[in-house]
């Protein structure tokens, strides 16, 4: 984990920006977003630059050595707790451990928060099965875009 660069949203290339939407935009990657639509470079860039003044919203992408695995994010950031978020680069393969690793120390080594919390899709067996070996556990759900997901926590003591 000592090769693992995080490179916060702000300080990215225009190339950077471009890669990182062209992730997202990626049909494997966006089925498990809420917006599912594809999201438009300007929209995209636009994006990018609230997140300059923004106090409880940060985003990076995680690189090892020179290669991209993907990105991270934590959103409604307080002294207790935080949401979190990633999705890999859709060119590589078994990242979601390593990426979801550095989440967590960010979170409770960086950000000193005690609680983490997560959504994912019922429906993404493969992200949930990772979330609950790592220790989340599951404590409510709701319905989003027609289906199920999971609301799970992970508090720092417990990991």
């Amino acid at each position: 984990m000592d090769t693992i660069e995080l490179v916060n949203f702000k300080d990215l290339t225009f190339t950077e920006k471009v890669m990182v939407l062209s992730w997202r935009n990626n049909p494997h990657i966006k089925k498990w977003m809420y917006n599912t639509q594809t999201i438009p470079l300007k929209e995209h860039l636009q994006f990018i630059d609230t997140l300059k003044n923004s106090k409880d919203k940060q985003y990076f992408v995680v690189k090892e050595k020179e290669h991209y695995l993907g990105v991270i994010d934590f959103c409604n950031i307080t002294k207790e707790s935080l949401e979190i978020g990633l999705y890999k680069n859709p060119n590589t393969h078994n990242v979601g451990k390593v990426l979801l690793t550095t989440i967590l120390n960010y979170s409770f080594e960086v950000l000193k928060v005690n609680i983490v919390l997560s959504e994912v899709f019922e429906s993404n067996k493969k992200a949930y099965d990772l979330y609950i070996s790592i220790g989340f556990k599951p404590f409510s759900s709701k319905i989003i875009n027609n289906k199920k997901v999971i609301c799970m926590e992970l508090e720092n003591e417990n990991r």
